[in-house]
């Protein structure tokens, strides 16, 4: 499986967040952070990902007679490069796209089941806002927006920081409108 592949998954996309920050954990951690899926299932998404190279073993100890194994993440095979994001059909886009949803929407009820999770507290947010812009205008935003998260995807864990997940999410929502069509519900003082 190519990279695009085995990231077009709800399950090994939650695996892949849960590593992020330069964490290194078992199969059994996986387990206790996406308890909403069978073990089985976590099992055979961590293999399916160290055998695709998106995922390498740590080191490995003895465990009650069984190897265990704690996993990193290999950042650099992690990642989508432009030239594949070039290249993707709208069907892969909306393929990828509705994995991403899926997995967010499954950490979102992963948190509310938790004890003690509270939105208020916790700062969650879920807003949309639309908003009209030029592409010139829509540029300055998606700058700013990877200025002020790239420094935080550095962060590794500590006892100071709890993992969050963020998630940017910008397209049109509207075909932009012809030239013609541009007036077609009327100007501002003209009636229809």
């Amino acid at each position: 499986m190519d990279t695009l592949e085995l990231l077009a998954h709800p399950v090994r996309l939650r695996v892949v967040h849960a590593l992020r920050g330069g964490r290194v954990l078992t199969t059994g951690q996986f387990c206790a952070l996406i308890p909403d899926v069978s073990k089985a299932t976590v099992y055979r998404h961590v293999d399916l990902l160290a055998a695709g190279g998106i995922l390498d073993v740590a080191d490995e100890r003895r465990v009650r007679g069984a190897v265990e194994r704690r996993y990193r993440l290999r950042q650099e095979r992690a990642d989508i490069d432009a030239e594949t994001v070039h290249a993707l059909t709208p069907q892969h886009h909306e393929r990828a796209f509705t994995a991403a949803m899926t997995a967010l929407i499954a950490e979102f009820g992963a948190y509310l089941q938790r004890q003690g999770s509270d939105p208020v507290d916790d700062l969650v947010g879920y807003r949309q806002h639309a908003i009209w812009l030029s592409r010139d205008a829509l540029v300055a935003p998606i700058s700013a927006m990877q200025a002020a998260i790239a420094p935080l995807l550095a962060d590794e864990p500590s006892q100071e920081r709890t993992r969050y997940l963020l998630s940017p999410i910008l397209f049109p929502a509207e075909q932009q409108p012809a030239a013609a069509d541009a007036t077609a519900c009327g100007e501002p003082g003209h009636l229809r």
